[in-house]
């Protein structure tokens, strides 16, 4: 509608405001609404809508992986010095320190 009723203003602004006070939001989100519009159809340069979807989902799961992987790490790292702990009491396992009275 605000690219119908464009010529009719002085602006495209002045089309914003007419026709947000006729469908009950803000002249901002219409035209917010219309640039994603513009950008969606080629008019206007930016990343399309299911682009920009799919980027948002590649970041979370990318963020997900890397959560995933430090807590590999943490965990490799804990049972790989539990593990040297287990060799180290295996090899004095003769000495008086390991025995109970």
């Amino acid at each position: 509608m605000v690219l119908y009723h464009e010529g009719e203003h002085p602006s495209r602004w002045a089309a914003a405001l007419s026709i947000s006070a006729k469908i009950g939001c803000s002249a901002h989100t219409l035209l917010d609404w219309v640039k994603r519009a513009e950008v969606d159809s080629g008019k206007q340069a930016g990343v399309p809508s299911d682009m920009a979807e799919k980027l948002k989902a590649l970041e979370r799961e990318n963020r997900e992986l890397r959560q995933a992987n430090e807590i590999l790490r943490k965990g490799l790292a804990y049972f790989a010095g539990a593990q040297r702990v287990l060799s180290t009491r295996s090899s004095t396992a003769g000495s008086s320190h390991d025995r109970f009275y």
